[in-house]
Protein backbone atom coordinates (compact mmCIF):
# COMPACT_ATOMS: atom_id res chain seq x y z
CA UNK A 1 0.00 0.00 0.00
CA UNK A 2 2.93 2.03 -0.30
CA UNK A 3 4.68 3.83 2.77
CA UNK A 4 2.89 5.53 5.49
CA UNK A 5 4.38 8.49 6.92
CA UNK A 6 3.88 10.65 10.12
CA UNK A 7 0.71 11.01 12.02
CA UNK A 8 -0.55 8.53 9.53
CA UNK A 9 1.26 5.69 10.66
CA UNK A 10 -0.13 6.33 13.94
CA UNK A 11 -3.72 6.30 13.09
CA UNK A 12 -3.54 3.19 11.11
CA UNK A 13 -2.00 1.62 13.76
CA UNK A 14 -4.08 2.60 17.02
CA UNK A 15 -7.19 1.13 14.56
CA UNK A 16 -5.38 -1.95 14.39
CA UNK A 17 -4.64 -2.46 18.10
CA UNK A 18 -7.54 -0.52 20.33
CA UNK A 19 -10.34 1.22 19.89
CA UNK A 20 -9.63 4.43 18.19
CA UNK A 21 -12.29 6.85 19.58
CA UNK A 22 -13.11 7.87 23.27
CA UNK A 23 -16.21 7.21 24.80
CA UNK A 24 -16.29 3.62 24.18
CA UNK A 25 -16.66 4.17 20.31
CA UNK A 26 -14.75 1.50 17.52
CA UNK A 27 -14.52 3.72 14.45
CA UNK A 28 -11.98 3.82 11.67
CA UNK A 29 -9.00 6.51 11.37
CA UNK A 30 -9.39 10.10 10.63
CA UNK A 31 -8.37 9.35 7.26
CA UNK A 32 -5.13 10.01 6.39
CA UNK A 33 -2.09 12.61 6.92
CA UNK A 34 -3.65 15.56 8.76
CA UNK A 35 -2.23 19.37 8.51
CA UNK A 36 -1.87 21.64 11.09
CA UNK A 37 -4.60 24.01 11.93
CA UNK A 38 -4.86 27.84 10.87
CA UNK A 39 -7.72 28.87 13.26
CA UNK A 40 -8.81 31.52 11.01
CA UNK A 41 -11.61 29.16 9.21
CA UNK A 42 -14.44 30.66 7.85
CA UNK A 43 -17.29 32.08 9.86
CA UNK A 44 -20.24 29.57 10.49
CA UNK A 45 -23.24 31.30 11.86
CA UNK A 46 -24.65 30.46 15.24
CA UNK A 47 -28.08 31.88 15.81
CA UNK A 48 -27.19 34.58 13.58
CA UNK A 49 -27.25 34.13 9.95
CA UNK A 50 -26.43 31.03 7.96
CA UNK A 51 -27.05 27.71 8.55
CA UNK A 52 -24.52 26.75 11.55
CA UNK A 53 -24.33 23.29 10.30
CA UNK A 54 -21.56 20.78 11.50
CA UNK A 55 -19.44 18.67 9.30
CA UNK A 56 -20.03 14.76 9.98
CA UNK A 57 -17.56 11.56 9.32
CA UNK A 58 -17.40 11.07 5.57
CA UNK A 59 -19.21 7.87 4.95
CA UNK A 60 -21.88 8.83 7.91
CA UNK A 61 -25.07 8.67 5.14
CA UNK A 62 -25.44 11.88 6.33
CA UNK A 63 -27.00 10.97 9.75
CA UNK A 64 -23.62 11.37 11.84
CA UNK A 65 -24.32 7.87 12.57
CA UNK A 66 -21.63 5.28 12.18
CA UNK A 67 -21.87 1.50 12.12
CA UNK A 68 -19.64 1.92 14.95
CA UNK A 69 -21.89 2.95 16.97
CA UNK A 70 -20.16 6.42 17.55
CA UNK A 71 -22.08 9.53 16.25
CA UNK A 72 -20.81 12.07 13.63
CA UNK A 73 -17.17 13.75 15.40
CA UNK A 74 -17.41 11.61 17.95
CA UNK A 75 -15.71 8.59 15.20
CA UNK A 76 -13.04 11.55 14.89
CA UNK A 77 -11.74 11.55 18.61
CA UNK A 78 -8.66 9.13 18.74
CA UNK A 79 -6.71 7.44 21.27
CA UNK A 80 -3.03 8.26 21.45
CA UNK A 81 -0.18 6.53 23.16
CA UNK A 82 1.25 7.11 25.96
CA UNK A 83 -1.44 8.92 27.60
CA UNK A 84 -1.80 11.72 25.19
CA UNK A 85 -4.45 13.76 23.89
CA UNK A 86 -5.27 15.56 20.74
CA UNK A 87 -5.80 19.19 21.70
CA UNK A 88 -6.59 22.67 20.42
CA UNK A 89 -4.94 25.84 22.20
CA UNK A 90 -5.51 29.49 21.70
CA UNK A 91 -6.83 32.86 23.39
CA UNK A 92 -10.58 34.56 22.84
CA UNK A 93 -11.17 38.21 22.93
CA UNK A 94 -13.42 40.66 22.61
CA UNK A 95 -15.32 41.17 19.33
CA UNK A 96 -12.09 43.72 18.56
CA UNK A 97 -9.81 41.18 18.86
CA UNK A 98 -7.95 43.28 21.30
CA UNK A 99 -8.71 42.41 24.72
CA UNK A 100 -8.52 38.70 25.85
CA UNK A 101 -11.61 37.16 27.88
CA UNK A 102 -12.18 35.53 31.06
CA UNK A 103 -14.81 32.36 31.28
CA UNK A 104 -15.86 32.06 27.80
CA UNK A 105 -16.90 28.60 26.94
CA UNK A 106 -14.78 27.18 23.83
CA UNK A 107 -16.47 23.83 22.55
CA UNK A 108 -16.46 21.57 19.80
CA UNK A 109 -20.08 20.62 19.00
CA UNK A 110 -21.15 17.36 18.01
CA UNK A 111 -24.68 18.11 16.26
CA UNK A 112 -26.46 21.49 14.65
CA UNK A 113 -26.47 24.36 17.19
CA UNK A 114 -29.85 25.47 18.37
CA UNK A 115 -31.27 29.19 17.85
CA UNK A 116 -30.69 31.31 20.93
CA UNK A 117 -33.90 33.28 21.97
CA UNK A 118 -34.18 37.20 23.11
CA UNK A 119 -35.15 38.65 25.81
CA UNK A 120 -35.24 37.83 29.72
CA UNK A 121 -34.79 34.10 30.40
CA UNK A 122 -33.37 31.61 32.90
CA UNK A 123 -30.01 30.99 31.69
CA UNK A 124 -28.34 29.27 34.53
CA UNK A 125 -24.72 27.97 34.04
CA UNK A 126 -26.17 24.19 34.93
CA UNK A 127 -27.96 24.15 31.74
CA UNK A 128 -26.51 22.11 28.73
CA UNK A 129 -24.53 23.50 25.91
CA UNK A 130 -26.60 23.81 22.42
CA UNK A 131 -25.02 21.08 19.88
CA UNK A 132 -24.43 18.25 22.37
CA UNK A 133 -20.51 19.22 23.10
CA UNK A 134 -17.75 16.77 22.63
CA UNK A 135 -14.37 18.65 23.89
CA UNK A 136 -15.45 21.52 26.28
CA UNK A 137 -13.15 24.13 28.22
CA UNK A 138 -13.32 27.37 30.07
CA UNK A 139 -10.86 30.57 29.04
CA UNK A 140 -8.48 31.31 31.93
CA UNK A 141 -7.58 34.93 33.39
CA UNK A 142 -5.11 35.66 30.09
CA UNK A 143 -8.22 34.48 27.53
CA UNK A 144 -6.47 31.07 27.19
CA UNK A 145 -7.96 27.55 26.49
CA UNK A 146 -7.12 23.93 26.18
CA UNK A 147 -9.42 21.78 24.42
CA UNK A 148 -8.29 18.37 25.29
CA UNK A 149 -9.47 14.75 23.07
CA UNK A 150 -10.33 17.07 20.08
CA UNK A 151 -11.72 15.49 16.76
CA UNK A 152 -9.18 14.60 14.42
CA UNK A 153 -9.43 16.10 11.00
CA UNK A 154 -10.58 18.46 8.30
CA UNK A 155 -12.97 21.51 8.79
CA UNK A 156 -14.20 20.84 12.81
CA UNK A 157 -15.87 23.29 14.08
CA UNK A 158 -15.50 25.79 17.14
CA UNK A 159 -17.54 27.43 19.35
CA UNK A 160 -17.04 30.25 21.46
CA UNK A 161 -19.61 31.40 23.83
CA UNK A 162 -20.35 33.61 26.82
CA UNK A 163 -24.25 33.89 27.77
CA UNK A 164 -26.02 34.35 24.69
CA UNK A 165 -22.70 35.99 22.95
CA UNK A 166 -21.80 33.23 20.58
CA UNK A 167 -19.93 32.56 17.61
CA UNK A 168 -19.33 29.43 15.69
CA UNK A 169 -15.97 28.99 13.18
CA UNK A 170 -13.93 26.46 11.50
CA UNK A 171 -11.01 24.75 12.20
CA UNK A 172 -9.00 23.81 8.80
CA UNK A 173 -7.10 20.93 9.75
CA UNK A 174 -6.53 19.31 13.48
CA UNK A 175 -3.84 16.73 13.86
CA UNK A 176 -3.63 13.90 15.80
CA UNK A 177 -1.92 13.58 19.13
CA UNK A 178 -0.54 16.97 18.95
CA UNK A 179 -1.19 20.41 20.13
CA UNK A 180 -3.09 22.60 17.44
CA UNK A 181 -2.68 26.01 18.40
CA UNK A 182 -4.84 28.57 16.60
CA UNK A 183 -4.01 31.88 15.40
CA UNK A 184 -3.76 34.51 17.57
CA UNK A 185 -6.38 36.79 17.23
CA UNK A 186 -8.33 35.05 15.25
CA UNK A 187 -11.04 33.30 17.79
CA UNK A 188 -13.09 35.83 19.29
CA UNK A 189 -17.08 36.95 20.23
CA UNK A 190 -18.86 37.90 16.81
CA UNK A 191 -19.04 42.03 15.96
CA UNK A 192 -22.02 41.29 14.14
CA UNK A 193 -25.04 39.08 13.49
CA UNK A 194 -23.42 38.03 9.94
CA UNK A 195 -20.42 36.89 12.50
CA UNK A 196 -22.96 34.54 15.38
CA UNK A 197 -25.31 36.09 18.02
CA UNK A 198 -24.99 38.94 19.83
CA UNK A 199 -27.04 39.44 23.32
CA UNK A 200 -29.97 41.98 22.52
CA UNK A 201 -29.14 45.24 24.45
CA UNK A 202 -31.11 48.21 25.49
CA UNK A 203 -28.84 51.13 26.47
CA UNK A 204 -29.96 54.52 27.82
CA UNK A 205 -27.57 57.80 27.36
CA UNK A 206 -26.86 60.23 29.74
CA UNK A 207 -24.80 63.60 29.94
CA UNK A 208 -22.19 62.23 32.93
CA UNK A 209 -20.93 58.96 31.36
CA UNK A 210 -20.99 57.38 27.93
CA UNK A 211 -21.35 53.75 27.78
CA UNK A 212 -22.19 53.60 24.47
CA UNK A 213 -18.69 54.48 23.66
CA UNK A 214 -17.64 51.65 25.49
CA UNK A 215 -19.67 49.00 23.29
CA UNK A 216 -18.69 50.79 20.29
CA UNK A 217 -14.84 50.08 21.24
CA UNK A 218 -15.14 46.66 22.07
CA UNK A 219 -15.99 46.15 18.84
CA UNK A 220 -19.40 46.07 18.14
CA UNK A 221 -20.22 46.73 14.80
CA UNK A 222 -21.70 50.06 13.55
CA UNK A 223 -24.53 48.36 11.65
CA UNK A 224 -25.51 46.83 15.17
CA UNK A 225 -26.75 50.01 16.53
CA UNK A 226 -29.93 50.94 15.64
CA UNK A 227 -33.45 52.02 16.67
CA UNK A 228 -35.38 49.87 18.22
CA UNK A 229 -37.51 49.58 14.83
CA UNK A 230 -34.45 48.45 13.34
CA UNK A 231 -32.80 44.84 13.28
CA UNK A 232 -29.53 45.50 15.44
CA UNK A 233 -28.49 43.99 18.70
CA UNK A 234 -27.88 47.26 20.16
CA UNK A 235 -30.53 49.94 20.59
CA UNK A 236 -29.91 53.22 21.88
CA UNK A 237 -32.71 55.47 23.76
CA UNK A 238 -32.17 59.35 24.75
CA UNK A 239 -31.35 59.90 28.55
CA UNK A 240 -31.28 63.07 30.35
CA UNK A 241 -28.49 65.61 31.41
CA UNK A 242 -28.18 68.10 33.84
CA UNK A 243 -27.64 71.74 32.85
CA UNK A 244 -24.96 72.37 30.74
CA UNK A 245 -24.80 69.00 29.75
CA UNK A 246 -25.95 67.20 27.36
CA UNK A 247 -26.67 63.27 26.43
CA UNK A 248 -26.31 61.94 23.19
CA UNK A 249 -29.85 61.90 21.48
CA UNK A 250 -29.50 60.66 17.82
CA UNK A 251 -27.15 58.35 15.17
CA UNK A 252 -24.84 60.12 13.61
CA UNK A 253 -25.20 61.48 9.63
CA UNK A 254 -25.09 57.93 7.37
CA UNK A 255 -26.13 55.82 10.11
CA UNK A 256 -30.16 54.85 10.24
CA UNK A 257 -30.18 58.41 8.61
CA UNK A 258 -29.18 60.70 11.32
CA UNK A 259 -32.50 59.27 13.26
CA UNK A 260 -33.49 60.64 16.75
CA UNK A 261 -33.42 58.08 19.83
CA UNK A 262 -36.52 57.51 21.50
CA UNK A 263 -36.67 58.39 24.72
CA UNK A 264 -35.69 56.80 27.81
CA UNK A 265 -38.34 57.49 30.00
CA UNK A 266 -40.48 55.63 27.32
CA UNK A 267 -38.84 52.42 27.57
CA UNK A 268 -38.14 51.69 30.59
CA UNK A 269 -41.64 52.78 31.90
CA UNK A 270 -42.97 49.03 30.57
CA UNK A 271 -41.88 45.93 31.28
CA UNK A 272 -43.28 44.50 28.43
CA UNK A 273 -40.64 46.32 26.29
CA UNK A 274 -37.83 45.62 28.75
CA UNK A 275 -38.47 41.77 28.51
CA UNK A 276 -37.85 41.90 25.34
CA UNK A 277 -33.79 42.37 25.96
CA UNK A 278 -31.43 40.20 27.20
CA UNK A 279 -29.51 43.44 29.03
CA UNK A 280 -30.20 46.82 29.79
CA UNK A 281 -27.56 49.15 30.30
CA UNK A 282 -27.93 52.76 32.11
CA UNK A 283 -25.36 55.46 31.31
CA UNK A 284 -25.42 57.82 34.34
CA UNK A 285 -27.58 61.42 33.52
CA UNK A 286 -26.02 63.54 36.05
CA UNK A 287 -28.63 63.33 38.80
CA UNK A 288 -32.07 61.31 39.81
CA UNK A 289 -35.10 62.55 37.37
CA UNK A 290 -37.25 61.27 39.51
CA UNK A 291 -39.80 62.21 37.03
CA UNK A 292 -38.78 59.95 34.67
CA UNK A 293 -38.58 57.31 36.90
CA UNK A 294 -42.40 56.91 38.40
CA UNK A 295 -43.45 53.61 40.92
CA UNK A 296 -44.68 52.07 37.69
CA UNK A 297 -41.17 52.44 35.98
CA UNK A 298 -39.49 51.15 39.03
CA UNK A 299 -41.50 48.28 39.62
CA UNK A 300 -40.86 46.94 35.69
CA UNK A 301 -36.86 47.69 36.47
CA UNK A 302 -37.42 45.24 39.38
CA UNK A 303 -40.05 42.58 37.87
CA UNK A 304 -37.38 42.56 34.47
CA UNK A 305 -34.74 41.58 36.86
CA UNK A 306 -36.70 39.59 38.51
CA UNK A 307 -37.56 37.67 35.69
CA UNK A 308 -33.85 37.39 34.76
CA UNK A 309 -33.27 40.38 32.73
CA UNK A 310 -29.21 41.58 33.02
CA UNK A 311 -29.09 45.58 33.87
CA UNK A 312 -25.85 47.64 34.35
CA UNK A 313 -26.54 50.98 36.23
CA UNK A 314 -23.96 53.60 36.54
CA UNK A 315 -24.18 56.13 39.05
CA UNK A 316 -27.11 58.39 39.38
CA UNK A 317 -29.16 55.26 38.41
CA UNK A 318 -28.76 54.17 41.79
CA UNK A 319 -32.52 55.21 41.62
CA UNK A 320 -33.98 51.76 40.79
CA UNK A 321 -31.89 50.36 43.58
CA UNK A 322 -32.33 52.97 46.39
CA UNK A 323 -36.01 54.14 45.48
CA UNK A 324 -36.81 50.39 44.38
CA UNK A 325 -39.73 47.73 45.16
CA UNK A 326 -39.39 45.26 48.24
CA UNK A 327 -35.70 44.43 49.03
CA UNK A 328 -33.98 46.79 46.01
CA UNK A 329 -33.23 49.61 48.80
CA UNK A 330 -31.43 46.99 51.04
CA UNK A 331 -28.85 46.14 48.84
CA UNK A 332 -26.81 48.63 50.07
CA UNK A 333 -26.15 51.52 52.64
CA UNK A 334 -26.53 54.46 50.53
CA UNK A 335 -25.12 57.76 51.46
CA UNK A 336 -24.34 60.66 48.52
CA UNK A 337 -21.28 62.34 49.51
CA UNK A 338 -18.82 64.52 47.62
CA UNK A 339 -16.98 63.53 44.16
CA UNK A 340 -12.88 61.98 45.48
CA UNK A 341 -10.61 63.49 43.32
CA UNK A 342 -9.25 61.60 40.14
CA UNK A 343 -6.58 58.70 40.19
CA UNK A 344 -7.97 57.39 43.38
CA UNK A 345 -6.60 54.19 44.11
CA UNK A 346 -9.73 51.54 43.59
CA UNK A 347 -9.14 47.53 45.57
CA UNK A 348 -10.22 44.22 43.95
CA UNK A 349 -12.20 42.37 46.61
CA UNK A 350 -10.17 38.90 46.01
CA UNK A 351 -12.59 37.30 48.88
CA UNK A 352 -14.43 35.22 46.42
CA UNK A 353 -13.58 33.42 43.12
CA UNK A 354 -14.15 35.95 40.62
CA UNK A 355 -13.06 38.65 42.90
CA UNK A 356 -9.70 36.87 42.20
CA UNK A 357 -9.97 36.44 38.44
CA UNK A 358 -10.03 40.25 38.27
CA UNK A 359 -7.57 41.03 40.15
CA UNK A 360 -5.00 39.14 37.73
CA UNK A 361 -6.99 40.14 34.69
CA UNK A 362 -6.66 43.23 35.34
CA UNK A 363 -2.82 42.88 35.18
CA UNK A 364 -2.73 40.55 32.42
CA UNK A 365 -4.62 43.18 30.04
CA UNK A 366 -2.28 46.38 31.62
CA UNK A 367 -4.59 48.03 33.69
CA UNK A 368 -3.35 47.19 37.19
CA UNK A 369 0.75 47.77 38.00
CA UNK A 370 -0.36 46.99 41.82
CA UNK A 371 -1.85 44.04 41.71
CA UNK A 372 -5.14 43.83 43.11
CA UNK A 373 -5.49 47.79 43.00
CA UNK A 374 -6.66 50.70 39.96
CA UNK A 375 -6.80 54.20 39.55
CA UNK A 376 -10.07 55.93 38.20
CA UNK A 377 -10.64 59.40 37.31
CA UNK A 378 -14.11 61.07 38.01
CA UNK A 379 -15.23 58.66 40.83
CA UNK A 380 -18.28 59.17 42.41
CA UNK A 381 -19.60 58.34 46.25
CA UNK A 382 -23.12 56.71 46.99
CA UNK A 383 -22.52 53.51 48.66
CA UNK A 384 -20.61 52.79 52.39
CA UNK A 385 -21.08 49.29 51.90
CA UNK A 386 -23.25 46.49 50.93
CA UNK A 387 -25.52 44.06 52.46
CA UNK A 388 -23.25 41.18 52.27
CA UNK A 389 -26.39 38.51 52.69
CA UNK A 390 -27.91 40.48 48.89
CA UNK A 391 -24.84 41.41 47.25
CA UNK A 392 -21.13 40.85 46.43
CA UNK A 393 -18.77 43.79 46.62
CA UNK A 394 -15.86 44.02 43.54
CA UNK A 395 -14.56 47.11 43.75
CA UNK A 396 -13.68 49.28 47.07
CA UNK A 397 -11.62 52.04 47.90
CA UNK A 398 -10.85 52.74 51.59
CA UNK A 399 -10.89 56.23 53.25
CA UNK A 400 -8.30 58.35 51.66
CA UNK A 401 -7.65 62.45 53.04
CA UNK A 402 -5.40 62.55 50.48
CA UNK A 403 -8.60 61.80 47.44
CA UNK A 404 -10.51 63.53 49.90
CA UNK A 405 -12.45 60.15 50.32
CA UNK A 406 -14.93 58.64 52.13
CA UNK A 407 -14.98 54.52 52.75
CA UNK A 408 -16.92 53.52 49.69
CA UNK A 409 -18.19 50.52 47.73
CA UNK A 410 -17.58 51.09 43.58
CA UNK A 411 -18.86 48.06 42.11
CA UNK A 412 -21.28 45.46 43.55
CA UNK A 413 -23.65 42.87 42.02
CA UNK A 414 -26.70 40.62 43.25
CA UNK A 415 -28.76 37.62 41.70
CA UNK A 416 -32.39 37.40 41.53
CA UNK A 417 -34.83 37.51 42.63
CA UNK A 418 -33.27 38.09 46.14
CA UNK A 419 -34.04 35.70 48.78
CA UNK A 420 -34.92 32.87 46.13
CA UNK A 421 -32.89 29.67 46.63
CA UNK A 422 -29.40 29.88 44.12
CA UNK A 423 -31.11 27.65 41.67
CA UNK A 424 -34.21 30.21 41.27
CA UNK A 425 -32.01 32.90 40.36
CA UNK A 426 -31.66 34.02 36.90
CA UNK A 427 -31.49 37.79 36.81
CA UNK A 428 -28.36 40.29 37.21
CA UNK A 429 -28.65 43.90 38.48
CA UNK A 430 -25.08 45.39 38.84
CA UNK A 431 -24.15 48.60 39.92
CA UNK A 432 -21.31 50.95 39.48
CA UNK A 433 -19.45 54.56 40.90
CA UNK A 434 -17.05 54.43 38.15
CA UNK A 435 -17.79 56.53 34.66
CA UNK A 436 -16.18 55.50 31.68
CA UNK A 437 -13.03 58.07 31.03
CA UNK A 438 -13.68 61.34 29.89
CA UNK A 439 -12.12 61.58 26.55
CA UNK A 440 -15.65 60.25 24.86
CA UNK A 441 -18.05 63.11 24.39
CA UNK A 442 -21.47 62.94 25.52
CA UNK A 443 -24.24 64.36 23.54
CA UNK A 444 -21.99 63.92 20.00
CA UNK A 445 -24.15 61.98 17.52
CA UNK A 446 -23.00 58.17 17.86
CA UNK A 447 -20.78 57.30 17.26
CA UNK A 448 -19.02 60.22 16.30
CA UNK A 449 -17.67 61.03 20.40
CA UNK A 450 -16.16 57.74 20.83
CA UNK A 451 -12.67 58.37 20.84
CA UNK A 452 -10.12 55.42 19.23
CA UNK A 453 -12.67 52.93 17.73
CA UNK A 454 -11.47 53.57 14.43
CA UNK A 455 -7.48 53.34 13.00
CA UNK A 456 -4.56 52.23 15.67
CA UNK A 457 -4.94 49.88 18.07
CA UNK A 458 -6.66 51.75 20.67
CA UNK A 459 -5.84 51.76 24.68
CA UNK A 460 -8.56 51.49 27.23
CA UNK A 461 -7.62 53.29 30.05
CA UNK A 462 -7.79 51.01 33.38
CA UNK A 463 -11.45 52.17 34.32
CA UNK A 464 -12.86 51.16 31.09
CA UNK A 465 -11.37 47.53 31.11
CA UNK A 466 -12.39 46.97 34.75
CA UNK A 467 -16.00 48.41 33.01
CA UNK A 468 -15.79 45.63 30.16
CA UNK A 469 -14.98 42.50 32.62
CA UNK A 470 -17.76 43.73 34.17
CA UNK A 471 -20.32 43.79 31.57
CA UNK A 472 -19.07 40.51 29.90
CA UNK A 473 -19.62 39.03 33.66
CA UNK A 474 -22.97 40.44 33.23
CA UNK A 475 -23.53 38.63 30.37
CA UNK A 476 -22.56 35.29 31.36
CA UNK A 477 -24.31 32.38 32.71
CA UNK A 478 -25.81 32.34 36.43
CA UNK A 479 -23.86 31.18 39.18
CA UNK A 480 -23.46 32.10 42.65
CA UNK A 481 -20.65 34.55 43.59
CA UNK A 482 -18.99 31.89 46.08
CA UNK A 483 -18.10 29.89 43.48
CA UNK A 484 -15.61 29.59 40.70
CA UNK A 485 -17.43 29.55 37.58
CA UNK A 486 -18.27 25.85 36.37
CA UNK A 487 -16.07 23.54 33.07
CA UNK A 488 -18.79 22.79 31.27
CA UNK A 489 -18.84 18.85 30.66
CA UNK A 490 -18.77 17.39 27.65
CA UNK A 491 -21.78 15.30 26.55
Amino acid sequence: MGTVHGSARWLLAAAAMAPAVAGGCSCGDSGGTIGATSGGGADQSAGGGGSGGIPFLAGSGGSGVTSGGCEGLECQQIACPGGGTTTVSGTVYEPAGKLPLYNVTVYVPNRELEPITDGASCDRCDVTLSGDPIATALTDTNGRFVLENVPVGVDIPLVVQLGKWRRQITLPKVEGCVDNPTVDRTVRLPRSKAEGHLPKIALTTGGSDVLECLLYKMGIDASEFTPEAGDGRVNLFAGRAIEGDSATSRYRDGLNDGAPFSLAREFWGSLDTLRRYDMVILSCEGSEFGDDKPEAALRAMFDYASAGGRVFASHWHNTWLRLGPERFPETAEWDEESDPDDGLPVLVDTTFPKGLALRDWLANVGASTVPGQIEIDDPQHWVDSVNEEIATRWLYNEANTDFDAPAGVKYFTFNTPIGAPEEAQCGRFVYTDIHVAASDVAGAPFPSGCEGRDGAMHELPPQEKALLFMLFDLSACIAPDDEPPPVPVPT
